[in-house]
């Protein structure tokens, strides 16, 4: 027994420190251990009657470990903390009981007696483990979602695509307003985004209007701010969106559902870079770039008496046409793999990936609804696959509708369970027994083919003919 007495360290400290999630343990001058705490005992496996009298080395430290296989001569302490008196926050792995890792931050001092000299050391776990896990997961899922072809968050490797990311490294040089073009769906603001990110006003303000959400007295309000009274409910003045995209960008969209008196409004701005909140005639000058986009065509909103011809032309200055997904079909190889990565992150499925047959009936769908209904495609095929490889038959009744007929199945009555067996059969009767090919020709994975096996009892001759029993 050492000169530290372990009858007074229970008194005064057992049930303090068995409180605590920190592992503690106090070790003599020469690492035998005298007294541990529960939180030890989660944390490293062993019971405190395991441990007591041992040497604290049965943790197997990495850190320890490396200090004494480097220690330069007999003569050096035989640990690092004997050496150094004190560790703050280090770093280290040990192993638990079970043969597992823990990865720890340990904290550890020397213990003096009234006379100053050391009787043993004190040293805190903290458990890591579950952060340095976390923290490998996630980046692993950065790394899985980082994709080559992608252009400040919009995905395409087409020639139209890169005619576009040229457009947009050009256009965000300019201070000139830029309307951005394009179907629902097809990226607008991200494309906004990427003007802003790229141009020299990026470390000012982005400011994203919708104007469709809004009506007219709204409206108004919102971009241009209003004074204290200047309506029911103005209880204080306001500053408008216009205001605080000062000095960087503003995105107008849907820029085609302005009414036609903010459209005065706005043309006032782009011409004298000045503003009025409403119910006051105070001129306000302002630095704002304006990025508009909409899906209509602002043309034939002008013939309808809808849209204003003078603020086109001033809103049109560098015109960005976003093509539509069906004429850039070859991007959705490359859109299928970003989506299908990014929901299996957020999804607790084992699903593997998708068929032959399912990308093939999306690059042949027409995608009215875009990028944006692709997108939605893959989160509805999440919750409808069942299996571990996403099929035609799990995306919406849609997109089923172009799903080739040569791959459709007469079942002839059948029921989906003797469907499936039929088809199995088949399948291996075509690939001479080979559960990998046949894996691949109906798009599930090698132990599908081996479950369902046992499950309809399909077994082989020496001749590899198909028998089912």
């Amino acid at each position: 027994m050492t000169s530290l007495d372990e009858k007074k360290i229970t008194n005064y400290w057992k049930t303090v420190v068995d409180t605590i999630q920190d592992g503690v343990m106090i070790v003599s001058k020469d690492g035998t251990i005298i007294s541990t705490n529960k939180a030890f005992e989660n944390i490293t496996g062993y019971k405190q009657n395991e441990v007591l009298g041992m040497s604290c080395t049965i943790l197997n430290c990495d850190v320890c470990n490396i200090y004494r296989n480097n220690k330069k001569n007999i003569k050096d302490k035989w640990c690092i903390l004997f050496k150094k008196g004190h560790l703050k926050l280090v770093r280290c792995q040990i192993i638990r009981k079970d043969g597992t890792i823990a990865h720890i931050s340990k904290n550890a001092s020397l213990l003096y007696d009234e006379n100053g000299n050391v009787i043993g050391g004190v040293e805190t776990l903290t458990d890591v483990t579950e952060l340095i896990e976390k923290g490998n997961q996630i980046e692993t899922i950065r790394q899985e979602l980082q994709i080559e072809d992608c252009f400040y968050g919009i995905i395409g490797n087409s020639i139209k695509m890169q005619r576009i990311f040229d457009l947009i490294q050009n256009a965000a040089l300019s201070d000139a307003p830029i309307l951005i073009l394009g179907e629902s769906g097809t990226g607008k603001e991200l494309v906004a985004k990427a003007i802003h990110e790229i141009g020299s006003r990026n470390e000012k303000p982005f400011i994203k209007v919708n104007c469709a959400a809004l009506n007219e007295s709204l409206l108004e309000s919102e971009l241009f701010g209003h004074v204290k009274g200047a309506f029911t409910g103005a209880i204080k003045n306001r500053q408008g969106r216009f205001e605080a995209a000062n000095g960087g960008d503003i995105f107008l969209d849907e820029i085609g559902d302005l009414p036609m008196s903010t459209q005065v409004k706005l043309l006032r701005v782009l011409e004298e870079n000045v503003i009025e909140q409403v119910g006051d005639h105070k001129p306000i000058h302002i630095d704002v770039r304006i990025i508009s986009a909409t899906n209509k065509n602002l043309k034939e909103l002008i013939s309808k008496g809808l849209f204003r011809e003078d603020l086109l032309y001033r809103i049109n200055m560098i015109p960005i046409n976003i093509p539509p997904l069906r004429e850039r079909k070859e991007d959705i190889p490359l859109l299928v793999d970003y989506f299908f990565k990014r929901i299996r992150v957020k999804n607790s499925k084992e699903i593997k990936g998708i068929s032959d047959d399912s990308m093939k009936t999306l690059i042949k769908y027409a995608w009215p609804g875009n990028v944006r209904e692709l997108k939605g495609a893959f989160e509805y095929a999440f919750v409808a696959c069942q299996e571990d490889i996403i099929q035609p038959q799990h995306f919406t009744p849609d997109i089923l509708e172009n799903y080739p007929i040569k791959n459709k199945v007469k079942n002839g009555g059948l029921s989906k369970t003797e469907q499936k067996k039929k088809e199995l059969i088949e399948t291996l009767e075509q690939t001479g027994g080979n559960q990998s090919e046949a894996a691949k020709k109906l798009g599930i994975s090698r132990a599908t083919i081996w479950n369902r096996m046992k499950k309809f009892n399909i077994t082989f001759n020496k001749s590899l003919n198909v028998i089912s029993k």
